[in-house]
């Protein structure tokens, strides 16, 4: 059974600053992946990273696009089964922003300790309550 991980969070920032930060190639080199060498966001873009030698080399597509308001990317690894979807939905809350993030498909990967939910449901914490956080208020 399919359960996916979702978190949310509240940003002191506009909806177009945090869209930005979720949509623009050199904002999101410093606060999601800074081996993001190539991003546009057009449904069916493809992703492409530095290649850093990791053997879990990301390959991410574009699914949905709502100008201002979602961006879904599928997360893949290249030579490894499975596929899963991070879909991110913002929220005007008067002068903040909600951040609405949902990651299916994590069950669709290997049995593994480097693909265990438990890794990614840590990475969101840092890349979302602080990466994002910490950017969105230094760039203030």
């Amino acid at each position: 059974m399919s359960i996916p991980f979702v978190t949310e969070h509240v940003y002191a920032a506009s909806l177009e600053k945090v869209w930005r930060a979720l949509t623009e190639k050199d904002k999101i080199q410093e606060w999601y992946f800074p081996q993001v060498r190539k991003f546009e966001p057009v449904v069916g873009f493809r992703f492409e990273f530095t290649d850093d030698g990791s053997p879990y080399g990301k390959e991410w597509v574009v699914t949905e696009v709502v100008d201002g308001r979602k961006l879904a990317h599928t997360w893949a690894y290249r030579n490894y089964p499975g596929s899963s979807e991070v879909t991110f939905e913002l929220i005007e809350q008067g002068d903040k922003t909600k951040l609405a993030l949902t990651h299916t498909g994590l069950e669709s990967f290997p049995d593994d300790p480097h693909f265990a939910r438990s890794r990614f449901e840590n990475g969101w914490a840092q890349i979302l309550g602080s990466n994002l956080k910490d950017y969105l208020e230094r760039k203030g």
